[in-house]
């Protein structure tokens, strides 16, 4: 594969952290707006889900560090809602 060279890093690495960054930001972004739809505080949703106080802001705010694990708790058993996942062939 060809690629070009911004500020020393291949371009295609640089584009694909933005794009992993982006997603990870969606995710935090559609937990928001599930859990307020639900009429969920923050800090309701930590104690449903067994986290510290500070977890859920986090994922809200960039999604990131969230495991598969952790999401699945958070979406089932605090906000009573399925997990659905697919992978772009």
């Amino acid at each position: 594969m060809n690629t070009k060279s911004w500020k020393g890093i291949k371009v295609t690495e640089r584009r694909d952290k933005l794009e992993m960054d982006f997603e990870s930001f969606k995710i935090g972004l559609l937990l928001k707006k599930v859990r307020e739809d639900k009429n969920l505080t923050q800090e309701q949703l930590v104690e449903l889900v067994d986290k510290k106080r500070t977890y859920i802001p986090r994922v809200e705010n960039n999604g990131s560090n969230l495991t598969q694990k952790t999401l699945y708790k958070i979406v089932e058993k605090g906000l009573g809602r399925k997990v659905k996942t697919s992978i772009e062939i």
